[in-house]
């Protein structure tokens, strides 16, 4: 079965952060033998003085296929690893979605409403009760289960979200060699422009890729002509709309 797994708001600025957290769950999930996971991505929420998150009020999601018989096994490790790794302070949430068994519009909504006003826990206990979505919280406050419910029905959109990590590559590479890249599923102007394999890029450092389309997607923009070049990566600043 194919799950999304979300956790929100179990860091503070010292700490280490929740993509990590997210990383770790997601590399025990492959050491008990109970699925692969993909992607770790980064859904940033609402910044707003009523949200008490502790660093930069961003969830962090992965996809996996799992044994059906793993689930429940999954979610008690889940929780009880956030429970006891958290950062103090945090107040930690846990979601973890059955895709083929949820709305993904009512779950979309949810997240998307979560970028632009402030939710409360009953509205994401309500909601996830209704759609049979698991949400349960490991410390604090348990705010951290309305971000962790709002990043898994962002990711379920398949169009938000930036990659945990960043692409170890740099230098002038053409497009076909960047989509041998691992982590490279596709590549596209930021303005919908479309790439021909042949086309060069300059890659700047540590460039990111970002969910598009429900893919890890390698964004650029037209780079000033030069030596045949005609595309380059964007930073991590002009990417915030994902």
């Amino acid at each position: 079965m194919r799950i999304l797994l979300s956790i929100d708001d179990t860091d503070n600025l010292e700490s280490r952060g929740t993509g990590e957290l997210a990383s770790l769950i997601a590399e025990d999930l492959e050491l008990f033998g109970w699925g692969r996971s993909r992607h770790v991505t980064r859904h940033q929420l609402l910044l707003h003085p009523d949200i008490p998150y502790t660093s930069h009020n961003s969830a962090m999601c992965f996809e996996a296929e799992i044994d059906e018989e793993a689930l429940e096994p999954l979610i008690r490790h889940a929780g009880a690893f956030l429970q006891r790794e958290s950062a103090p302070g945090s107040d930690p949430g846990l979601c973890v979605a059955v895709v083929d068994r949820v709305a993904g519009v009512e779950m979309l909504h949810f997240g998307e409403r979560a970028k632009e006003t402030v939710l409360t826990k009953e509205e994401a206990y309500a909601l996830a009760a209704r759609l049979g979505v698991h949400l349960s919280e490991h410390g604090g406050t348990g705010q951290g289960v309305v971000g962790a419910l709002a990043g898994a029905g962002l990711r379920l959109g398949g169009n938000d979200g930036r990659m945990k990590g960043s692409l170890d590559i740099a230098g002038v590479m053409s497009v076909a060699d960047l989509l041998g890249v691992p982590g490279v599923d596709a590549i596209q102007g930021m303005e919908g422009e479309t790439v021909a394999p042949e086309d060069l890029v300059r890659v700047a450092d540590k460039p990111k890729t970002v969910m598009v389309g429900g893919r890890s997607v390698l964004m650029v923009a037209p780079a000033q002509p030069e030596d045949g070049v005609r595309w380059q990566t964007l930073h991590r600043r002009e990417l915030r709309r994902f």
